[in-house]
């Protein structure tokens, strides 16, 4: 028998450590209010909204957002949860612990590009570690509680993201089934984790206007992907800015699930 929920996006939040479990002598009334607000506000909170097809499995996309940015960002691009729910994908949005966390690819301490005065010197000196895990820990809430592909798990990651998103595949390069990076910001030093994961495809979208991220880093990335034989697509968008040229152009975000429609671990020689 065929089973269905709503027909909504798959989306799973989870902040590391901070899942609550509230007793409470008497019940509290608060006013009306928009919903998610509550999860927006209060980070011991987890916010699932999900349903899918259980006679089939499904691929994953996990998504990091950029620096700053709440867990829920990237599901905001234009065009995003339709693009999704067109093709059939699950997505989940990991805040990486905390929004400046780097997701542990700028080491894992508290990390310097993170604005370490004001909030951020009050959090832990293991910052980049835990944001790392975090993001683990959602793929794994995923895993553990959909019917997931696992030879159709893509990441992809948008500026501190993209960061993120070569990190974690040269981590863990056995998960992944494709990568996607917008304007990535990696730190240069770390070009050479790049052999660690030449096995899986990669899409990489820039803006050639882009002041915050220059465009130069990726052209050398993307040299370097072509030394070592890489798969790739390198997309390099004319007059492209730092965020707008993919969060509010459907036609530029709509190549990050072309391109994971067509790249799987039993396609393009990548089965693992």
């Amino acid at each position: 028998m065929i089973q269905r929920s709503h027909r909504v996006i798959g989306r799973v939040i989870c902040v590391l450590g901070m899942i609550a479990l509230t007793s409470l002598a008497m019940p509290v009334r608060s006013a009306a209010q928009e919903p998610g607000t509550i999860v927006a506000r209060d980070s011991r909170v987890q916010g699932h909204t999900y349903a899918y097809d259980t006679s089939r499995e499904w691929p994953l996309i996990v998504a990091l957002h950029g620096l700053g940015r709440p867990y829920d960002w990237m599901m905001g691009y234009d065009g995003f949860i339709d693009f999704a729910e067109r093709d059939g994908y699950i997505v989940v949005s990991p805040l990486g612990y905390h929004p400046r966390g780097w997701y542990g690819s700028r080491g894992y301490g508290n990390p310097a590009g993170g604005g370490r005065g004001g909030a951020q010197s009050t959090l832990p000196e293991n910052l980049g570690e835990l944001s790392e895990q975090d993001v683990m820990n959602v793929l794994e809430i995923a895993r553990d509680g959909y019917n997931i592909d696992e030879s159709r798990i893509y990441l992809w990651g948008h500026s501190m993201g993209g960061a993120g998103t070569y990190h974690l595949a040269a981590r863990y390069p056995d998960i992944w089934a494709g990568l996607a990076v917008a304007a990535p910001a990696p730190r240069r030093e770390t070009i050479d984790e790049l052999a660690s994961f030449s096995r899986i495809p990669v899409l990489v979208l820039h803006g050639d206007e882009d002041s915050t991220v220059p465009v130069q880093g990726s052209r050398s990335w993307v040299a370097r992907m072509r030394e070592l034989g890489m798969q790739h697509v390198y997309i390099e968008v004319p007059g492209g800015d730092h965020s707008l040229f993919v969060r509010e152009n459907p036609e530029t975000l709509s190549k990050v699930f072309a391109f994971f429609n067509i790249v799987g671990k039993d396609q393009l020689g990548v089965r693992q």
